[in-house]
């Protein structure tokens, strides 16, 4: 089978995604929608794929580019004939390839781009029912974006949920010592957050809910990956609580060398305001790591509160400040916790497990595109004499 990855860019995620499939029978082609300025991987394409070069990739794009991507696109797909097109995010790469006509359509959420963006106006809830409708398959992550994608109409029948997963073997319990010894955090409680810098993910009600527990408490140091806009905010709520010396900066970490920051860490906390399936929370799940994250309804389909972890009020800084500070009070709460955490990666987040259902969707799409060329031609038959 040939298939054509087409994403809005070239992230950790794509990556892994185009990783798996280099390994899989199938021939695949990488198209890049875009070029963002910030980017956020730098490791090389797997040689097995592909990058198709086209107009589109070099820069960001915005809807004014679209009909002259268009064109170009339909001219990929000439060229490559692909027997499928997996693509992604809705509004952007998805609702370029629904524009094309071209079937089958394997349209993958990216979490936010149906739990957010779809309602940002109308004009986005017309890009998302557009793409929806000429979708054969969605892949979902949650629970979640497929009930928002059934409020566009689109049937649970063909929906596939795919958690990306992690790998276990890669990410696992452990303690980085010699990580935490170089900083000298022997006996501190370290508390990791990694989410991007920016309003969605409410870094900044982590550094305030971390500020507040560090005054209390000296012992707190937090682990900070990561950046973005609110760089500046962030760092002022810091230096304005006086806790600055609590905080580490770790920046952007190349995805091979993040195991070890969780296996330094105690806890992981995240307060994104929406959410799929995190990849990031499976991570931390998986390496053993008990979580504080938001009440949203995606991270109730992974923690359940008080047994891999705990949930806080989504925007509560002063609950997740408490929380923060009952988790570094309570070393004998944590133990059972980890072992909930590990067992739970284990039966649900498991990446080369999950990714085959990912290769299901591609068949199902397939089979059903056939199905529906096979039930139009039939009455065409009949109707010749």
């Amino acid at each position: 089978m040939k298939i054509l990855y087409f994403s809005r860019d070239y992230t950790p995620h794509d990556h892994r995604f185009l990783s798996a499939l280099a390994q899989s029978p199938h021939t695949i082609y990488y198209l890049r929608l875009e070029r963002q300025p910030r980017q956020l991987e730098d490791r090389p394409l797997p040689p097995q794929v592909e990058q198709v070069v086209w107009q589109g990739g070099r820069q960001s794009a915005g809807w004014r580019d679209y009909p002259r991507l268009l064109r170009d696109l339909k001219r990929v797909i000439r060229q490559i004939q692909p027997d499928v097109i997996h693509v992604g995010p809705i509004q952007s790469a998805a609702f370029l390839a629904a524009l094309s006509g071209f079937q089958p359509l394997v349209s993958m959420s990216w979490g936010s781009d149906l739990l957010l963006d779809a309602g940002r106006s109308a004009w986005m809830r017309w890009v998302t029912r557009f793409t929806l409708r000429r979708t054969t398959v969605l892949a979902a992550d949650c629970r979640t974006v497929q009930i928002k994608a059934a409020s566009f109409g689109f049937p649970a029948e063909r929906v596939v949920l795919f958690p990306w997963g992690v790998d276990l073997t890669q990410f696992r319990p452990g303690r980085a010592e010699e990580f935490r010894t170089r900083r000298g955090w022997q006996e501190a409680f370290v508390v990791l957050s990694l989410r991007t810098w920016e309003p969605l993910y409410g870094v900044d009600v982590v550094a305030r809910g971390f500020a507040r527990a560090a005054r209390q408490n000296p012992r707190l140091r937090l682990l900070l990956l990561g950046g973005g806009s609110q760089a500046g905010l962030i760092r002022t709520i810091f230096q304005q609580e006086g806790v600055l010396e609590q905080v580490f900066f770790g920046g952007q970490v190349n995805g091979d060398e993040l195991p070890q920051y969780y296996q330094a860490a105690d806890l992981y906390v995240s307060a994104s305001h929406s959410d799929g399936s995190s990849v990031s929370l499976m991570e931390a799940l998986a390496s053993g790591l008990p979580v504080l994250v938001s009440d949203i309804p995606s991270n109730r389909e992974w923690v359940t509160d008080g047994q891999e972890g705990w949930l806080f009020p989504d925007g509560d800084d002063l609950a997740l400040s408490e929380g923060i500070l009952r988790a570094a009070g309570q070393p004998e709460v944590l133990a059972p916790m980890k072992l909930a955490a590990r067992r739970l990666a284990e039966e649900r987040a498991n990446w080369p497990v999950n990714f085959q259902r990912l290769l299901e969707a591609y068949q199902r799409a397939v089979d059903l595109h056939r199905s529906s060329l096979s039930s139009i031609s039939k009455p065409l038959k009949e109707q010749q004499p």
